[in-house]
């Protein structure tokens, strides 16, 4: 049946959509566990950073599993904010999440790789919003934030043509941090993964909830507000690491990574 696995090496957390024998499309259960993942994540002091990615060579995720998931939307046995938490809509998971794109992403893997904050993929990788094709659309988060990550006229082709794109035309309307060969995608994703946890994991988690939280804000009252994250920043027990370990010029000891289980 497949299901969502997470692994761990070190202090990164890797989770997979694994049922590439129908190109990790998602059940109903597979919903509700990658949400259980995306908890575990937050809620694991041991793991900092995650990378979310598919097994097999084909696919990322080609979204929702139809067959299940359409008739039970249409007859009204279940309500899509069910999955909200695969989503990571209304999220309180401030630790990056980073998507290691290896094949198809369409439709829910598509939106999923949308809450996540560095996206990189192999050069064989295609993206598509395929829903106004069946008379649907992507409400998983992407009618909210795909025009709020990409210009409003390539967020709209993708949204209403449903067309596929390459990974390189994805990297040119700004989906993407980066596009490598497809052997080297999770080599690349966990390196980048690994550089993060070297990173203060308050710095991290604050950069991260303020952009979330500020984004709607009017300026001014989001000006006040980075204050405030910025003061809780710099008053931190890792601000302090970090400083004292910059005039010794030695490498930070941050206290919010004591928890965290070193590469191995």
């Amino acid at each position: 049946m497949g299901g969502i696995t997470l692994d761990r090496d070190g202090a990164v957390a890797v989770i997979r959509f694994d049922r590439p024998d129908k190109l990790n499309a998602l059940t109903l259960a597979m919903y509700e566990e990658l949400g259980a993942a995306f908890d575990e994540v937050r809620d694991d002091d041991a793991i900092a950073v995650a990378v979310l990615t598919g097994s097999g060579d084909r696919a990322f995720c080609v979204g929702a599993d139809l067959a299940e998931s359409i008739p039970a939307l249409a007859e009204g046995r279940f309500d899509i904010s069910e999955w909200d938490g695969a989503h990571q809509k209304h999220t309180t998971l401030f630790k990056p999440v980073i998507a290691a794109v290896n094949g198809l992403c369409l439709g829910g893997g598509f939106e999923i790789m949308l809450s996540t904050e560095i996206r990189i993929a192999a050069e064989t990788a295609e993206f598509g919003l395929p829903e106004t094709g069946v008379g649907v659309v992507p409400a998983g988060g992407t009618l909210t934030r795909l025009a709020r990550q990409i210009p409003y006229v390539w967020a709209m082709e993708l949204m209403l043509e449903g067309d596929r794109i390459t990974a390189e035309r994805a990297l040119r309307y700004g989906l993407l941090n980066e596009v490598v060969p497809a052997a080297q995608l999770m080599d690349t994703a966990l390196r980048r993964a690994h550089r993060l946890t070297e990173k203060s994991g308050t710095a991290l988690a604050t950069v991260k909830e303020a952009v979330l939280r500020l984004g709607d804000l009017p300026q001014d009252q989001a000006f006040h507000s980075e204050a405030l994250y910025g003061q809780k920043a710099f008053t931190s027990a890792d601000a302090r690491a970090g400083l004292d370990a910059f005039a010794a010029r030695r490498r930070p000891d941050f206290p919010s990574r004591r928890g965290s289980t070193p590469s191995g």
